[in-house]
């Protein structure tokens, strides 16, 4: 969820919707999660480059829910880690998507701003949780790795 506006042009209500879907559902998805898994479970949530890279404006709002995530993250390695569970975070890039077309009018500058020069597919980011989610995912949490073909770099 985002509301792209100038932090001025944002309302309480933004704010709160925003927050709401890209925070509160994945700290209540996660705590009910953690409820049922055991050892060798797994959360992995995903967030955005913008939470690191914020490449123009309109974004603070929607930056800061994603930033969120980094935080909850790292708490939920360190609470669940001794159960066995571990907990990371995927920061996609520019991914094409219906949300996100590689062929939509801020393609050409979101490609700009990434080192590959292209934009990802969604099968980038499945690979990684698929990575994650498996036993080559074991030893690895509170990690935020970025599938972004370079966006932050």
């Amino acid at each position: 969820m985002a509301a792209f506006a100038p932090i001025t042009d944002l309302s309480l209500a933004d704010f709160d919707h925003v927050v709401q879907v890209n925070v509160k559902a994945v700290f209540v998805a996660s705590q009910a999660a953690a409820a049922h898994l055991g050892t060798g479970g797994r959360i992995i949530t995903i967030g955005s480059c913008a939470a690191t890279r914020v490449t123009g404006p309109a974004y603070s709002l929607y930056s800061l829910s994603k930033t969120a995530l980094i935080g909850l993250t790292k708490g939920l390695a360190r609470d669940l880690g001794p159960r066995g569970i571990t907990a990371n975070l995927i920061h996609p890039g520019p991914i094409d998507t219906e949300m996100n077309p590689a062929d939509s009018p801020m393609a050409d500058e979101n490609r700009g701003h990434v080192a590959l020069g292209r934009y990802g597919e969604a099968w980038d980011v499945a690979a990684m949780v698929s990575h994650l989610a498996g036993e080559s995912g074991r030893y690895v949490t509170g990690a935020e790795i970025a599938v972004d073909g370079g966006y932050v770099a």
